[in-house]
């Protein structure tokens, strides 16, 4: 029988768990081999996820299982993702989906996010809780590199309220090479669907001679899809397999989102320490409406939220966000 979480679509039996290792098949039906099963559960602020258009400065948290669907060789959480997930079960933390969310209610969290591993590969656990959060009123959003089906997509549609899109790149023999997988259609396809109904945001992670020169045709897709969608692009700092790679260089990575930000206001560059492009300019006057602090790896900070009710102060053009500013102490969630 065919899994039909992801497009590899593996024929899954009794000995075969496909290549996530994380489903199989029982009388007919496909099943989720360790559900309510974490990695990880902790505390973050939104804007190291990365999102920089959710709730501005709340708590969130982090949560994760095992496995994933691609074989990125610069992954930097491989001793999850890549690790057979029957090895991790002993280390893992077996909760239900509304202990997680009376956890983050204690924890004083506003939302909950998937970010750890990829959420195709448990997304049976994220539907329960969904509906464990929904009843709680706390949103779930969660990062993804979204090679899922059409089916799981509407599922992740449902379950979700804003997700980040990893768009890795787009020329199969660099999805051959470095992910693992045939192409980047799905993909595109994806983010093309969950930006029609749900708050999306994409991150790049970039690679200096390898994916660098597809930074101006990824903008041109994005543009085609919403103008608006906010784009990370990340100096990546790779693991796993390509420890040793240099590192790219800043300016020459900025020279080429420059002349992006001319058809995609909301472009941000970082993970990097003390980076000038992670504030949001408002798109008509350029007036900074949000500015923040980059700490590189992932550890970004709400410095300051200029906006009023998500407009900007100077000359009133709606910034795009999902809910506005949040207090990291407020139990009240918007504010």
């Amino acid at each position: 029988m065919r899994c039909n979480y992801c497009e590899w679509r593996c024929e899954l039996n009794g000995e075969n768990y496909g290549i996530c290792h994380m489903y199989w098949e029982e009388g007919g039906v496909i099943k989720e081999r360790f559900p309510n099963r974490w990695c990880a559960y902790s505390m973050s602020s939104i804007e190291s996820i990365p999102f920089y258009h959710v709730y501005p400065g709340s708590r969130c948290m982090t949560i994760g299982t095992a496995g994933c669907n691609m074989d990125c060789r610069y992954c930097a959480n491989a001793y999850v993702a890549k690790e057979n997930p029957a090895k991790l079960q002993a280390q893992m933390y077996e909760f239900t989906p509304g202990q997680l969310v009376r956890m983050a209610e204690k924890l004083g969290c506003h939302n909950i996010v998937f970010n750890v591993n990829e959420p195709t590969v448990s997304l049976p656990s994220l539907q329960e809780m969904a509906l464990a959060a929904k009843t709680a009123g706390i949103t779930m959003g969660c990062l993804t590199n979204a090679y899922m089906t059409e089916a799981a997509t509407e599922i992740f549609a449902s379950v979700f309220s804003f997700i980040n899109i990893s768009l890795k790149g787009l020329a199969p023999d660099f999805c051959r090479s470095y992910l693992g997988i045939p192409d980047s259609r799905p993909i595109l396809r994806n983010i093309a669907r969950l930006a029609a109904t749900n708050h999306v945001e994409v991150t790049t992670p970039v690679i200096q001679s390898v994916n660098d020169h597809e930074l101006d045709e990824i903008a041109s897709f994005l543009a085609g899809v919403d103008r608006e969608i906010p784009w990370h692009v990340f100096r990546l700092l790779p693991e796993h397999k390509m420890k040793g790679t240099t590192y790219p260089n800043v300016g020459d990575i900025n020279t080429i989102l420059e002349r992006n930000r001319k058809i995609l206001p909301y472009i941000y560059f970082h993970n990097f320490i003390g980076s000038d492009w992670v504030n949001t300019l408002c798109p008509r006057c350029g007036r900074e409406v949000v500015e923040r602090i980059s700490l590189g790896c992932g550890g970004d900070r709400l410095n300051h939220c200029h906006c009023r009710e998500n407009m900007c102060p100077e000359c009133g053009y709606e910034i795009r966000m999902y809910g506005s500013r949040v207090y990291w102490n407020s139990r009240e969630g918007a504010l």
